[in-house]
């Protein structure tokens, strides 16, 4: 079993900054892709940017420019830095991973609680 614990949500101002983390803990091996979702009220889950254990990166259009995602693989955590935020960046943020397990590298994928972002003057 693998946890997954975010921080670092919150109220800011239109052009302000925030920085998300989420630390992986549990039993496993490595932990593979991870990356950062979003959910705004009545729309779909979206991706936000994501990275692999080797620092390679992917964005939304809608972030790129603005966001930086980036990991620490020592401590098995993913930060999100995000700049200039935007009203239209108000949603709740979801941390997601893939731990490896095993000797077969069984692959399972892992969802935090999320953490609530506010951009509101």
């Amino acid at each position: 079993q693998v946890q997954l614990v975010e921080s670092g949500g919150g109220l800011v101002q239109p052009g302000g900054s925030l920085r998300l983390s989420c630390a992986a803990s549990g039993r496993f091996d490595t932990v593979d892709v991870m990356g950062w979702y979003r959910q705004a009220p009545g729309k779909q889950r979206e991706l936000v940017a994501s990275i692999t254990s080797d620092g390679n990166t992917d964005y939304a259009d809608s972030v790129k420019g603005r966001f930086t995602i980036s990991r620490d693989n020592a401590k098995n955590t993913v930060y999100l830095q995000m700049y200039n935020l935007k009203p239209e960046d108000t949603a709740v943020y979801y941390c997601n991973a893939d731990a490896i397990v095993g000797p077969w590298r069984r692959r399972y994928n892992y969802w935090a609680q999320g953490t609530q972002v506010t951009v509101s003057s």
